[in-house]
């Protein structure tokens, strides 16, 4: 273990329906790979979540059902739990927005903007419905988007062009409430002084040297553009309530503002459960500590940009060192959407697919720089062709032929020849290539470098050919098989981020004791005389017949 301390800071969905592989590919799955990689390198891993729930898609959902808030978000947190569980993605802590400790420490950054300066009273104009005969949050205005056209903008971003917007910015207002073009009148608000970190926030993200250029690029295009004051609070009841009165009721902090800071106050949450409530310092106030932050490019703004802004308006806490933030995976050449209904369920995707397999297939398509599109067929080819053939085959065929020929235990090998020792160190490369992907959060390139070493062992194998040894020099099968276990072992390592299921199977399966997920970054040793266990597939193949049936 070293000292070296890794925030892994995950998106937070809003509790307003069931996930689907967009939502797993851009934000959930890459972060649980990197932080295991991380663990087992022997970081210090805090990953933390949680479902957003005071985001005005609640409001809608539940005015549209005429049930509470907290009804649709007591519906499905509980769902976003068991499809952390059932996909193997391991949160520290996966808590909500609504818990009192989030309140309290969001209400405490408000102080502390407002005590520097960054904050002030104004009065502005917002939309009213006088239909419903109130003031309309910015979910609830649509219209058309004045930057690409889009006729189904909302009044806080077009998710057709990326942007964030300003209600008032649409063309064409309507309220989403009774359909009517609302009315401006005036309201008092708090704002932020946003404009004030231009020149900071330029300086700091043209250093960003490691970052996907989509992310920096579209980041510094936005200061560039001008930033500008923005609003710090709504006419809202169900959200963080100010902790000042002189707005009168019926005031909260923003939606926008508030939910990113729960990648502060879950940390303090986590410490607290475990009884030591100063341990989240290590992760924001120890300057050698570092942050990644896993979202969908529709997010970029609000962690690239106004994230950083608010962290250097609160003063003494840790800017980003990586905002990892991904493209957008579509299905048929659509973005995946959940309120849209494009992109099957992420419930139907985990009854029809192993865990393990689906997040390698997932993992062998991240959408790091590019939009990737995602097809049924596709994902059992991954697995089928690649999963399966490279990577189980061998695991396999090696344990079989251990097995069958040195009565399921490891053989002690002879001297190793130099393709013995060419193999092993080309897993050994690979296992420090991997680590070099990680470090850059390139997930996929990591992915790569793990099953190219499962090809070489395939190929080795192939050459030495043990099951024809066998029958004339077994001190060369024991060599062989030696040898091809051990790279087994090492490519094991490599993998098992990402196929955290069966690799733990196969570490069991290879002799070897506790949990593979505390082991070392490394290929690790092979004892010989090592019961194994016994032998099994790691992955059934996928019938694409049945998919469609």
């Amino acid at each position: 273990m070293t000292d070296r301390h890794v925030l892994v800071a995950v998106g937070w969905p809003y509790a307003t329906g069931s996930l689907h592989l967009g939502h797993v590919a851009g934000a959930y799955l890459p972060p649980d790979i990197f932080a295991r990689y991380h663990r087992m390198a022997g970081s210090k891993v805090l990953m933390v979540s949680g479902s957003d729930v005071h985001g005005t898609p609640i409001t809608v959902k539940a005015d549209e059902e005429g049930v509470t808030p907290q009804e649709i978000v007591d519906r499905y947190h509980p769902r976003f739990l068991d499809y952390w569980q059932r996909l193997g993605i391991n949160f520290d802590l996966f808590t909500t927005t609504g818990t009192e400790n989030h309140k309290r420490v969001t209400q405490g950054f408000f102080m502390k903007l407002l005590e520097n300066g960054y904050l002030y009273k104004h009065t502005t104009s917002q939309f009213f419905d006088e239909e419903q005969q109130r003031f309309l949050p910015d979910r609830y205005v649509e219209g058309t988007c004045p930057h690409c056209g889009s006729n189904e903008a909302r009044g806080d971003q077009c998710d057709n062009c990326g942007r964030t917007l300003d209600p008032h910015e649409l063309v064409d207002p309507r309220s989403k409430l009774s359909g009517t073009t609302p009315v401006e009148r005036d309201t008092e608000h708090y704002y932020w002084k946003l404009s004030a970190f231009q020149g900071p926030l330029l300086d700091w993200l043209r250093s960003r040297e490691d970052w996907r250029p989509h992310v920096v690029n579209f980041a510094i295009g936005m200061v560039k553009d001008g930033l500008h004051d923005r609003s710090f609070t709504r006419d809202l009841d169900w959200g963080i309530p100010l902790p000042v009165d002189d707005l009168g009721p019926g005031k909260s902090i923003y939606v926008w503002w508030e939910a990113v800071m729960g990648y502060f106050s879950a940390p303090q949450e986590w410490a607290q459960l475990r009884g030591t409530p100063d341990a989240w310092k290590d992760w924001w106030l120890n300057p050698d500590a570092e942050t990644y932050y896993f979202i969908g490019k529709d997010n970029i703004p609000f962690h690239a940009v106004y994230w950083p802004a608010l962290l250097m308006g609160h003063g003494g806490l840790n800017l980003p060192t990586n905002v990892a933030g991904n493209q957008y995976v579509t299905f048929g050449g659509s973005k995946a959407s959940k309120s849209r209904g494009v992109g099957r369920s992420l419930d139907w995707y985990l009854e029809h697919f192993e865990p393990d397999a689906l997040r390698y297939a997932i993992a062998a398509m991240l959408p790091e720089h590019n939009d990737t599109d995602l097809s049924d067929d596709e994902i059992a080819r991954r697995v089928n062709e690649e999963l399966v053939a490279t990577w189980g085959n061998l695991v396999n065929r090696v344990l079989a032929m251990t097995t069958r020929h040195f009565n399921g235990t490891i053989p002690s090998p002879g001297d190793l020849d130099d393709e013995d020792r060419a193999l092993l160190d080309k897993v050994d490369s690979a296992i420090a290539e991997a680590a070099q992907q990680f470090e850059k959060v390139e997930l996929r390139g990591a992915l790569r470098a793990g099953m190219a070493a499962a090809s070489l062992a395939n190929a080795y194998l192939n050459e030495t050919a043990p099951w024809s040894t066998a029958k004339t020099d077994m001190v060369r099968t024991a060599t062989t098989l030696h040898t091809a276990l051990s790279a087994i072992n090492g490519i094991k390592t490599i993998l098992a981020p990402f196929l955290p299921f069966t690799s733990q199977q196969l570490h069991e399966m290879l002799g070897q004791e506790g949990m593979l997920a505390e082991c070392p970054w490394e290929r690790g040793v092979l004892h010989p005389g090592t019961k194994l266990g016994t032998p099994a597939p790691l992955f059934s193949k996928v019938d694409p017949e049945a998919l469609e049936e």
